[in-house]
């Protein structure tokens, strides 16, 4: 029903690769990557699925476009800074994006045709670590690290835990209600001393972590 309402407010305007893609990316935002067929994005731009054969293959293609797509909303790791100062602006932008296309999570990395942006990004990630004077092996180390713990993260604010900021206190009150203190003890105690305090937030946890991470390299960077 969404996609007939956002297919109903497009004017008639030729269909091209660009906008076949922006109208694959509505799909996925809205209703999830199992949501993308060729059915379905016809119908979302008010054209035959046959013409979509004009422009793209398969889905596949259409996967690697709009993946393409999310690498490009991501900040590049400034070049008028230090590296960790770098990394960390460039972790944090990459957060907030997936964010805003959880579907894309798993895909970030899977495409075995990867378009501009994509090498963009990986190129520039690799080139501020490189600079910085990381070694090849442990620029290895690094890239996979930091990749790890903010896919990581993305994927478990989107689809692990039973709550957000605004809803995080009613949850935890609810699973204390029907957990015996004295049986779990630690759990009640950070419940009730942190995630139950005013303010809590536990998007905050992600920089916290991205700064133990990024000291503990600059550590092991400086250390030779």
């Amino acid at each position: 029903m969404a996609s007939e309402t956002r297919a109903s407010r497009k004017k008639r305007v030729p269909l091209d690769r660009e906008r076949l893609l922006h109208g694959a990316m509505a799909i996925a935002d809205a209703e999830g990557n199992s949501a993308l067929t060729m059915r379905s994005l016809a119908k979302e731009l008010g054209v035959k699925p046959m013409a979509i054969y004009h422009h793209v293959a398969n889905k596949d293609e259409i996967l690697d476009g709009i993946i393409n797509m999310v690498f490009a909303e991501i900040d590049l790791p400034p070049t008028d800074t230090d590296w960790k100062t770098a990394m960390r602006q460039h972790a944090v932008s990459a957060r907030h994006v997936l964010a805003r296309h959880p579907w894309a999570i798993p895909l970030m990395e899977s495409r075995i045709n990867p378009g501009p942006e994509t090498l963009h990004q990986h190129d520039a990630v690799i080139g501020t670590l490189r600079r910085a004077g990381f070694s090849i092996e442990m620029t290895a180390h690094a890239y996979s690290l930091l990749d790890s713990y903010i896919y990581g993260f993305a994927l478990q604010e989107s689809v692990s835990l039973p709550f957000d900021k605004e809803t995080a206190p009613e949850v935890a009150e609810s699973i204390l209600a029907n957990s015996p203190t004295d049986t779990y003890p630690y759990l009640a105690e950070l419940a009730t001393e942190h995630v139950l305090q005013p303010g809590y937030d536990y998007g905050n946890e992600f920089e916290y972590g991205l700064d133990l991470i990024l000291n503990g390299l600059d550590q092991i960077l400086h250390s030779g």
